[in-house]
């Protein structure tokens, strides 16, 4: 008995050819129809979907992917650049401009430095179109510097100029024109101190002390209002300083200013605190300034002092010195004592070139045998600025300066004259600065006592 596969075989086999054939092609085609599929095949995938949710794949279909896939799943990251202008972005480094220096000698010009960098007159020409440009580079001076920047063009793509320790220049090119800015760096200031004794004069007790001249100007102006330095120093007098040293970027590019003072003068003590506004005043809170100098030329001695009953140096007759006379080298700078108008400026055979100086309603000062008058009849000047130079013209033996000071009409000795005060603080601005002066002038003592202790 055949089996189920036999008997299929051997009925086939019976048939005709023809028969065969076509049951071959019905049984291709059935074959083709239960392989396709009844309803699209789909696969799913968590992390494909933008928006974090699943989503079904179609076979054959092309889907953008996302960037962060991309990036997540590449072997190799993608770079990306941003371009703002609106074209299409660029790979790779931004443009590197290519610096050279140019230092400026004795007889140089803008166009001839131009012209030795390579640049043309135009471009020159361009670049000084801008205001504040044209008007910097005008005032460079040998021994400065100027940078150029050049693009891969070898075009002038900027310059800079740099005008002081903390500003410098920088000329940029924007489109086909140039604008100018200044760059500014902050300057770092530290707290420094310094302690000078007196042993021969107080502007050598300065200098060894390691303090510049404008330094001990500074001091000599702080206090020149109770001081004269011409006739009251004495060996042993002291004084300290607490001050700034001014660093930009780490450098040390100068001193600043003079933050608090302290001069001891024959046993007295003067304090000086610089506050917010710029005046020094007394720990008290009191101006430090004072309507009038005591002296009105720097560091020189007394020849004669005041004296009613002094014999003339050239008649030997008793004549009142109503003033006193400052020993001078001819050309040493004379100062008005305090704000006022120039009420004569002449020349005489007795006082030689003089200028008397009226200070309000009450108070005169005179300044005898000048070489140099600097001032005129009506003129007004301020405290300090300069009105002549020493001299010996008029009835002299030699050069100095005689100085008188006149009271409601009366001679009184310039050097022991009460002074009118200026305005001290009040009000709310008295507890701040008392606050800023407890501070520098602990700052101050602490100092001195460390100081002193290394002796």
């Amino acid at each position: 008995m055949m089996s189920i596969p036999q008997w299929i075989t051997a009925t086939i086999a019976a048939l005709p050819r023809r028969h065969r054939l076509l049951l071959s092609g019905i049984s291709a085609l059935l074959v083709v129809l239960l392989l396709l599929p009844s309803e699209p095949a789909t696969a799913s995938r968590q992390s494909a979907n933008l928006d974090n949710q699943q989503t079904e794949l179609e076979i054959g279909k092309r889907y953008d992917l996302s960037l962060e896939l991309a990036q997540a799943e590449a072997t190799t990251p993608l770079e990306v650049s941003v371009n703002t202008t609106g074209s299409a972005p660029t790979a790779g480094p931004e443009q590197q401009l290519n610096w050279t220096s140019h230092t400026v000698r004795s007889g140089d010009s803008l166009a001839r430095i131009f012209d030795k960098m390579g640049f043309t007159p135009q471009q020159l020409y361009v670049l000084t179109r801008d205001a504040q440009a044209e008007k910097m580079l005008r005032r460079i001076h040998p021994g400065e510097t100027l940078r150029f920047a050049r693009d891969d063009n070898g075009e002038l793509a900027q310059l800079t100029y740099q005008l002081s320790a903390t500003e410098t220049l920088v000329v940029s090119k924007e489109g086909e024109r140039y604008r100018s800015d200044i760059e500014t760096k902050t300057i770092e200031s530290r707290p420094s101190f310094a302690f000078a004794k007196i042993t021969s004069n107080f502007w050598n007790a300065g200098l060894e002390a390691g303090l510049t001249s404008q330094q001990i100007m500074s001091v000599a102006d702080m206090f020149g209002w109770d001081i004269d330095f011409a006739l009251d120093i004495r060996e042993g007098d002291e004084f300290s300083l607490l001050f700034e040293r001014n660093y930009v970027d780490g450098e040390f590019i100068g001193f600043g200013k003079v933050l608090a003072a302290e001069f001891v003068n024959r046993g007295q003590v003067f304090q000086a605190i610089l506050h917010d506004n710029g005046q020094y005043y007394t720990a008290e809170g009191r101006a430090m300034r004072k309507s009038f100098l005591r002296s009105p030329v720097n560091f020189t001695h007394i020849t004669s002092n005041f004296n009613p009953r002094r014999l003339h140096p050239v008649t030997g007759q008793v004549r009142p010195h109503n003033g006193i006379d400052y020993g001078a080298k001819t050309g040493t700078p004379v100062m008005s004592a305090g704000d006022g108008k120039v009420i004569a400026s002449a020349y005489n055979n007795l006082n030689g070139h003089y200028v008397f100086i009226q200070h309000g309603e009450r108070y005169v000062t005179k300044y005898l045998h000048l070489s140099k008058r600097l001032v005129k009849n009506g003129q007004r000047v301020k405290q300090g600025e300069l009105i002549g130079r020493v001299g010996a013209t008029g009835r002299v033996t030699g050069a100095h300066l005689h100085y008188e000071f006149l009271v409601d009409g009366v001679h009184r000795n310039p050097r022991t004259v009460e002074l009118p005060q200026a305005e001290s603080l009040a009000g709310t601005e008295l507890p701040r600065f008392r606050g800023i002066a407890e501070q520098r002038l602990a700052a101050l003592n602490t100092n001195k006592r460390i100081y002193l202790a290394m002796l």
